[in-house]
């Protein structure tokens, strides 16, 4: 049976934040064949409405009953906690789950899948029920050192600068509510973040490690080695959060083995699938947040010449973290399975 013709029988765990909303827009938008749709969030969601394709869903509360549908594929986006819980058992009984939290990301006998770049790995791991979405800054990054990568990467210096969407609908309201009262004279009060966003910029996302660096920089660390299938690249990365609404932001250094042409590098970015290049910079054309919010691709500028190595290249991507970085990412490893 070929259940990308026929029909899956999916459910998304999650349903009411912003990944699980972007994923059923997309669904809707890309004509995604569905037999049966199942709604699930926290208590607090359950018994709210949702329209897809002109149908009325009712949210239920994710518990126990979860097993009970019969299903073909489940999207896990309710957190860590919450893909341990319900994501093995899941899998267990021949569901197959895309989890976007980063509770199987680096297990070795589970796949971290960005289409574009390595789906063909997909059939070398183990545990095939389970596939991983990678975090959102390493997808973008990702998707633009894949096409370079026959260069030979030497090392891979990269600083996000994060949209407040990353930390889920509180922090967006949280933005907005600091930008209003900062503007109307009032005190800023901040809940989610440790500090004030508005006007500011926060060098912390998730926690800090032993070794100073926070577990946002460690994903994309060892997130590209696995994906990239190069366990001893040299890549650091320090992670920021931004005082933008949407859309994820990385100022990236690549250090190569191997010497390059620029014209060609803009070219080979260029024909990579779902990377859009943008750079003329004398004529003010370069990726910016807000011109990425809403689109599938990742957009790549800015590049030049890092002269103070042999063979380095400067580079500027930009994506929709809660689309690409999210949402779209889980539903092209959907499209892929059959």
């Amino acid at each position: 049976m070929n259940l990308r013709s026929e029909g899956w029988n999916l459910a998304i765990i999650g349903a009411t934040g912003a990944v699980g909303q972007e994923a059923l827009k997309i669904l809707e938008e890309r004509k995604t064949p569905l037999k049966n749709l199942y709604l699930f969030a926290s208590s607090k969601s359950a018994g709210r409405k949702v329209r897809f394709c002109g149908k009325e869903y009712t949210v239920c509360e994710l518990d126990s009953h979860v097993f009970e549908k019969s299903l073909d594929v489940a999207f896990l986006s309710a957190g860590k906690e919450r893909s341990l819980e319900f994501g093995g058992n899941l899998a267990r009984q021949g569901v197959r789950i895309i989890d976007n939290s980063s509770a199987f990301r680096m297990d070795p006998h589970v796949a971290l899948v960005v289409p574009e770049v390595n789906w063909c790995d997909y059939k070398n791991y183990k545990n095939k029920n389970i596939i991983a979405n990678p975090n959102c800054s390493t997808i973008q990054l990702v998707m633009a050192l894949k096409p370079l990568q026959k260069y030979g990467l030497k090392r891979v210096v990269v600083s996000t600068y994060q949209a407040v969407s990353g930390a889920g609908l509180k922090a967006m309201e949280e933005l907005k509510e600091q930008t209003r009262d900062y503007l109307s004279g009032k005190e800023l009060k901040n809940q989610v973040f440790p500090h004030k966003i508005a006007f500011n910029c926060l060098p912390h996302i998730d926690k800090f490690d032993d070794d100073f660096y926070s577990f946002e920089e460690k994903k994309v660390m060892q997130e590209t080695k696995k994906i990239l299938g190069e366990s001893h690249l040299a890549i650091t990365c320090t992670a920021v959060r931004v005082p933008v609404l949407g859309a994820h932001s990385e100022s990236v250094n690549i250090e190569f083995e191997k010497p390059f042409d620029l014209d060609v590098i803009k070219k080979e970015l260029a024909g990579f699938p779902g990377v859009k290049v943008l750079d003329n910079p004398k004529e003010h054309v370069y990726p910016l947040n807000i011109e990425a919010i809403g689109k599938n691709e990742v957009f790549v500028g800015r590049l030049r010449r890092d002269s103070s190595v042999k063979s380095g290249l400067n580079l500027w991507i930009v994506a929709d973290n809660i689309r690409k970085g999210a949402a779209l990412n889980a539903i092209q490893i959907l499209e892929h399975l059959s």
